[in-house]
């Protein structure tokens, strides 16, 4: 088996796993259970929230940013007290927000998606130096948000396309070309939704449905594949003191009669180093 059970709460739509340098502890999301859990070798935490919240970024020891379905918001972790930065699609009553990352250059990338999955219905973001600008439209369902070891390099995905693009990036990690596709795994029948990017350039890719993590090299290659237990396999993140650890969330979203297997959060070997999460500067 390649695979072992890092925490076996059951998530409807866990998603978002972050690794906190500062902290060495783990962070993640149940979107449609509204929570922030996280956990430490003594205890499992847990937040309840107001709204449905699916990414974050650290802001520094004591604070997340969070990402919810009308906007970023600052987190205390202490507290579990939260205030906004600022509002996203606030107005918009068929969005939530789905998949993000800090990038290297201190800002914060965040999609949006219909609560339905309605076709094109969200788009893409970046937040920076207080102000949030859309960089990719109608988007049907954001995913594979994160960054190539330079900075240099953007990814994201459209599940519902079954494609990850690549961006050129400048040197403040704005957009600087058009997007080309970086995978295409339509003929695979595979739907790439959470994506990291590891030291060495290496992509690793959560296949809903497919009950795994892969890895495509830089130029788009596939590598390898790790299975997880659970089908719905949404987002993987590095984490621990050397960055060579993995964990992987799973969803319960769409399966009928699910099994203890599914939506609770996994963790593998994966063989090679991460990179460290980005700092927000918020």
């Amino acid at each position: 088996m390649s695979y072992v059970t890092f925490d076996a709460r059951v998530c409807q739509l866990g998603e978002g796993p972050l690794w906190h340098p500062d902290r060495q502890q783990y962070f993640w999301f149940d979107i449609t259970g509204r929570r922030l859990l996280s956990r430490t070798e003594d205890e499992a935490l847990e937040w309840d929230l107001p709204e449905m919240a699916s990414a974050a970024g650290w802001i520094d020891r004591d604070t997340l940013m969070i990402a919810t379905e009308t906007g970023l918001r600052r987190f205390d972790i202490g507290s579990g007290g939260h205030e906004p930065i600022v509002a996203l699609e606030a107005e918009n009553d068929v969005t939530r927000s789905n998949d993000g990352r800090a990038d290297p250059m201190g800002g914060f990338w965040i999609g949006t998606m219909g609560t339905s999955a309605e076709s094109r219905a969200g788009a893409i973001y970046r937040f920076h130096k207080g102000s949030v600008e859309r960089l990719v439209p109608e988007v049907t369902i954001p995913n594979s948000i994160c960054f190539s070891p330079d900075g240099r390099s953007g990814y994201y995905a459209d599940t519902r396309r079954q494609r990850i693009w690549v961006l050129p990036l400048d040197s403040e990690g704005w957009p600087e070309g058009p997007a080309e596709v970086f995978v295409d795994l339509r003929e695979k029948g595979l739907n790439p939704d959470g994506s990291v990017v590891d030291s060495e350039g290496g992509l690793w890719s959560a296949q809903w449905g497919a009950a795994r993590v892969a890895r495509y090299l830089p130029d788009g290659r596939f590598d390898r594949a790790i299975e997880v237990g659970g089908r719905h396999a949404s987002c993987p993140c590095f984490g621990g003191a050397g960055l060579d650890e993995m964990i992987v969330t799973t969803a319960c979203q769409g399966i009928e009669a699910p099994d203890t297997a599914q939506g609770i959060t996994y963790a593998v070997d994966p063989g090679v180093t991460g990179q460290a999460e980005h700092r927000v500067i918020a």
